[in-house]
């Protein structure tokens, strides 16, 4: 049997969940051309905790775990099912890593269902998380992915939720689809590294503009595993690229997914007027 692809989103504002542009037109259209996985493991950079876990609730609530938003996003349900079966499957593939199972904690968060929602409309697939724990170094991160690359052989697919470039506090309100030149910069350089040899992913943090491409850890991390991934395979080559708000890189990468051109992503849904841009986890 065939592998799954795996891939990396570059998920932006939790908007863009109510809205189509050009990153969530090419969403749906990525959705409609994947094979249908028998369920989606999904590390996304707002569940951020102390630990590693997976969900293992048959029925994930939808978590909106943001402030300062539109009551139509707060309404916004994602009702996928669990696959508590998956959870001890992950559990078993990751030894001797100790992964925990979350019966009751957390569920959905809006990095997993705001792309969600557009890859897989129906909410028809199970989807399980897995936690990114906060106290363990990248090169941990990296190990626990490559780990994971066995399920990719039995119909899971693989999805990281994060951003390659996330810094809020240098959002620019006059540029929605432009980036900094230091943020285009970083981002070209992950491209390249993926590209050639992503298992020495971990080199970019000797990048010039490192620290500002990613002041804080949470939204980097996601990236790793599917660099992990990409290692086994033939590397990872960027499907859609594109920047928000001058800080926000919307690169989207996929692993195994031959044939897919690259498109250039635009009008990615912005925060709204007021949200802090330091909101903690946005």
């Amino acid at each position: 049997m065939a592998r799954m692809p795996a891939l990396f989103i570059g998920h932006g504002s939790p908007m863009n969940t109510l809205e189509l542009n050009g990153f969530t037109r090419a969403w749906r259209s990525l959705g409609e051309a994947l094979p249908r996985p028998r369920a989606l493991l999904v590390i996304s950079a707002h569940w951020f905790i102390g630990a590693t876990a997976v969900t293992a609730m048959a029925r994930p609530r939808t978590i909106h775990d943001f402030y300062g938003f539109p009551p139509e996003l707060f309404a916004f349900e994602y009702p996928a099912a669990g696959l508590p079966e998956l959870a001890e499957e992950i559990a078993e593939a990751v030894k001797p890593r100790w992964v925990g199972a979350d019966h009751d904690q957390w569920g959905l968060d809006h990095g997993t269902w705001s792309v969600l929602a557009h890859l897989f409309p129906k909410a028809d697939v199970p989807v399980v998380q897995l936690s990114i724990n906060a106290l363990k170094p990248l090169e941990y991160h990296l190990e626990l992915g490559a780990r994971l690359a066995v399920l990719r052989e039995r119909e899971i697919l693989i999805l990281s939720s994060g951003n390659v470039v996330h810094n809020l506090r240098r959002i620019d309100w006059s540029k929605p689809d432009e980036g900094a030149d230091w943020a285009h910069r970083f981002d070209d350089a992950v491209a390249g590294i993926m590209a050639s040899d992503p298992q020495s992913i971990l080199r970019i943090v000797e990048h010039p503009d490192f620290n500002l491409a990613v002041p804080t850890s949470d939204h980097f991390v996601p990236l790793l595993y599917t660099a992990a991934l990409a290692g086994a395979a033939d590397g990872a080559k960027p499907f859609l690229r594109g920047y928000a708000m001058g800080s926000l890189s919307m690169t989207c990468y996929g692993v195994q997914m031959e044939g897919l051109p690259c498109v250039q992503g635009d009008g990615a849904a912005a925060l709204p007027q007021g949200v802090p841009g330091d909101q903690t986890n946005s």
